[in-house]
């Protein structure tokens, strides 16, 4: 975990405090998630607060359930946005996969052309534990490193579970707190729900945050 810790301290550019007073000046922005729903769950409200900006969604992974495909799509057009799914196998909640088949996924599915904003998962991702949210965010990190996503921004989901003790919450040191307004987010749970066909009672509807948190890492210039 101090490795994870340090990475992050590494990436950020620390700000005076917690706002949801964000000055939005992002035209093209991009949000790389493990899996279909991910950008629902945790940037849907921003995204729909937002329909100013071009946003491109991308799923890293196609489920066996073919159905999950048309929820996705049906997703993106109640969100206003464009996306694509990746090739990436849905393997069980726990397991990991070599970080090249992550970076290859990727790379495979963002188009070319720079970002005003990417957002991803946060390294120690949302719950306990899902080794892909991990995956996808440090694979994210490595390629803004390294050019091939190229973005003035990178924002990382905030939240934390405690070890599993209590559903996700914005965690404590995140460095952007946006509270969306009722209809937004009632908005993003009719498309977990409805759409995406989550349960009242499952993990991800209880879940589904009212307020949105991310942590910011350091602005890079063009």
């Amino acid at each position: 975990m101090s490795g994870k810790r340090g990475l992050l301290r590494k990436g950020r550019a620390m700000l005076e405090g917690r706002t949801d007073r964000v000055i939005w000046n992002f035209g093209t922005c991009a949000v790389i998630v493990a899996h279909p729903g991910d950008e629902t769950l945790w940037a849907g409200g921003t995204i729909l607060m937002h329909p100013e900006s071009r946003w491109t969604v991308l799923a890293l992974c196609r489920p066996s359930d073919e159905a999950v495909g048309s929820h996705f799509t049906e997703a993106l057009e109640q969100l206003g946005v464009s996306g694509r799914m990746g090739e990436l196998p849905n393997t069980p909640t726990c397991s990991t996969r070599p970080a090249r088949d992550i970076l290859q996924a990727i790379t495979a599915l963002i188009p070319p052309g720079r970002f005003d904003l990417v957002i991803t998962h946060g390294i120690f991702g949302e719950c306990s534990r899902h080794p892909r949210h991990e995956e996808t965010a440090r694979a994210v990190m490595t390629l803004r490193e390294s050019g091939r996503v190229s973005c003035d921004e990178l924002w990382m989901f905030a939240f934390e579970d405690g070890g599993g003790k209590y559903l996700p919450r914005p965690s404590r040191d995140a460095d952007l707190l946006i509270s969306l307004p009722k209809e937004i987010w009632q908005r993003k749970y009719d498309i977990i729900t409805g759409t995406y066909g989550f349960a009242a009672d499952s993990i991800e509807a209880q879940t589904t945050p009212r307020q949105e948190a991310f942590w910011k890492l350091g602005v890079r210039k063009r």
